[in-house]
């Protein structure tokens, strides 16, 4: 047998490379410790106009409608029709995180907290992907896209937040903060928000739209620290320095972090509305954008498209366009515009009882009705 002989300075060694390991792994463990923001949760509780008594006719035919139609147990389908999956682009009974949000959001409103947790628990299961969730989900093949949507995910997050403030709880505080964590770790990376993180390539977008910048969402989590404020500041200068110009006051469409550059490319309306959505949620909507919304919607001439120039791309008109339009009027206190907006959503209503999108907010002709167009005004009749 080999007697190892050990001296007093390999012994001296040897301790202080283990207590050097313990030393750096606590540092470790410090380092990456949850840091639980500082801010009472309430802020991120939409602002209302403070005037709502009880449920619509109108919202409680479209609450059933979508209970109906479009809700699952595992996530509610893009649409009411079956038409097939396909590659690029979710459809018919494909599920998106960008519902589940949206549906936490209605639950939270409507006051259903056992609801709550119940669909956020199993939306889990369906969605889960690590440090995120899949954008989407397949349930006929069971197929999670390895892909996240950043602007859902902290959607997502922000509706646990509310949750706690809305019921007085502590239920969610910590895994808010634990995924908040976790999704920064790939899609905002000192404090560069961008589209996505791909789990199967290990790869994350360059790019980030403006609307996924949920700054009210971003604002609340990163003031815990003095880093997590710059960045904060970073990301709200990206956002403010896209601004078009006061003939066009919108914003471009995505910036490009590697370049440096703003995108030209047209705008999707949706988009850019969510844009002057979370600059109002955190007082930086410019007035000159409010009073371009204003006009467009007292025209009833709100668009689907724009090119950076201001001329219309798309001529077509979506009903979530104008929910959108109302959820930011109530959000700056313009009742008369939310209002306004809100009856222009209410006249796409199907109100014929033998229609099998009853309830709806789509084309009569059309006959199909779509999970965004029906969540975004169901949360926008909220607001009031």
């Amino acid at each position: 047998m080999k007697i190892v002989k050990f001296t007093w300075l390999k012994v001296i060694l040897i301790v202080g490379m283990f207590l050097g390991s313990m030393l750096g792994a606590s540092a470790c463990s410090r380092k990456t410790a949850t840091v639980m923001p500082k801010t009472s949760p309430k802020v991120l509780i939409p602002k209302t106009l403070g005037e709502k008594q009880a449920n619509s006719a109108n919202q409680q035919r479209l609450q059933k409608f979508i209970k109906q139609k479009l809700l699952t147990k595992n996530g509610l389908y893009t649409s009411t029709v079956n038409q097939g999956s396909q590659a690029s682009l979710a459809s018919g009974h494909d599920m998106l995180s960008e519902s589940v949000g949206m549906w936490l959001q209605y639950l939270n409103a409507d006051k259903q907290p056992r609801e709550f947790r119940t669909f956020y628990s199993q939306a889990k299961k369906v969605f889960n992907q690590g440090p995120q969730f899949s954008y989407r989900y397949n349930p006929t093949t069971h197929k999670q896209y390895p892909v996240n949507a950043t602007l859902d995910d902290l959607r997502i997050i922000k509706a646990l937040v509310v949750y706690d403030a809305i019921n007085h709880t502590n239920r969610y505080q910590k895994e808010a903060a634990t995924r908040f964590k976790a999704l920064a770790s790939h899609c905002i990376v000192g404090g560069q928000l961008v589209d996505y993180y791909d789990v199967n390539q290990d790869q994350a977008a360059k790019k980030g739209s403006l609307a996924y910048f949920d700054l009210q969402t971003l604002r609340y989590f990163e003031n815990a620290t003095d880093k997590g404020k710059d960045r904060y500041q970073k990301q709200l200068r990206v956002v403010q320095n896209g601004y078009l110009g006061d003939v066009f006051p919108l914003y471009h469409a995505s910036y490009n972090w590697q370049t440096k550059q703003y995108s030209a490319d047209n705008l999707n309306t949706s988009e850019a509305l969510e844009v002057l959505l979370h600059l109002a949620e955190v007082g930086k909507l410019k007035s000159a954008s409010k009073n371009w919304l204003v006009f467009q919607v007292n025209k009833r001439a709100l668009k689907n498209g724009y090119r950076i120039t201001g001329e219309v791309a798309n001529n077509g008109q979506s009903v979530a366009n104008y929910a959108l339009a109302a959820m930011i009027f109530a959000t700056i206190g313009d009742r008369v515009h939310y209002q306004t907006a809100m009856q222009l959503v209410w006249k796409e209503q199907i109100r014929d009882k033998q229609s099998p999108i009853f309830g709806a907010l789509s084309n009569q002709q059309a006959q199909i009705a779509y999970s965004f167009n029906n969540l975004t005004a169901l949360n926008a009749s909220y607001r009031e």
